[in-house]
C-alpha cells in the first residue's frame, strides 16, 4: 500500500517512510482519505465541495480529527450523487447532534467521538500529557498547535 500525506505545517516527521504531497496531489490520488488534524482556521472547512471535486469517484472519507474539518452538507450532497463511496466519521460539527443531515446517507458510519478511546490510547494520553506538562513547567512546550 502506498501512503500519502499531507501536512499543513510542511514540516514532515523523521523517520517515516511516507510520499509527503500538496493537499491537492493527495486528493487526486487517493483511494481514502482520512482526516487527523486540530481545528484551526486553516483545516476548518477543509473538506467542502470544492476539496471534494478533486478526489477520485468513489474514494472513501474517514474524519477522526474535528466535526468542523468537513463542511457536513456538502459530505452528504457528494454521498449522495456517487462522488464519494462511502464515509466514516467519529466526530460531527455539534455533539451530541440534534439532527445532523448526515444521519440522512446511507453509505456512512458514524461513531460517538469514541474511536481513540482503547486502553492504549488513553495509557499514551497520558504519558503525552504528563510530558507536556514537565516541557511546560521547563519553559520548553512541544506539541505547539499555532506559533
Amino acid at each position: 500500500m502506498k501512503v500519502l500525506v499531507y501536512t499543513r505545517t510542511h514540516k514532515p516527521p523523521e523517520g517515516l517512510e511516507f510520499d509527503y504531497v500538496s493537499l491537492e496531489e493527495l486528493l487526486q490520488k487517493s483511494d481514502i482519505v482520512s482526516l487527523h488534524c486540530p481545528l484551526t482556521p486553516e483545516t476548518q472547512g477543509i473538506i467542502s465541495k470544492n476539496t471534494i471535486a478533486m478526489m477520485k469517484d468513489g474514494a472513501l472519507l474517514i474524519n477522526t480529527a474535528r466535526g468542523k474539518a468537513i463542511v457536513e452538507q456538502d459530505v452528504f450532497d457528494a454521498l449522495e450523487s456517487g462522488k464519494l463511496g462511502g464515509a466514516g466519521v467519529d466526530v460531527l460539527s455539534v455533539e451530541p447532534p440534534k439532527d445532523n443531515v448526515l444521519f440522512k446517507a446511507k453509505n456512512i458510519f458514524i461513531t460517538p467521538h469514541m474511536g481513540w478511546g482503547t486502553l492504549a490510547s488513553r495509557q499514551r494520553l497520558m504519558a503525552i500529557t504528563e510530558a507536556n506538562l514537565e516541557a511546560f513547567v521547563k519553559g520548553e512546550p512541544i506539541n505547539v498547535v499555532n506559533k
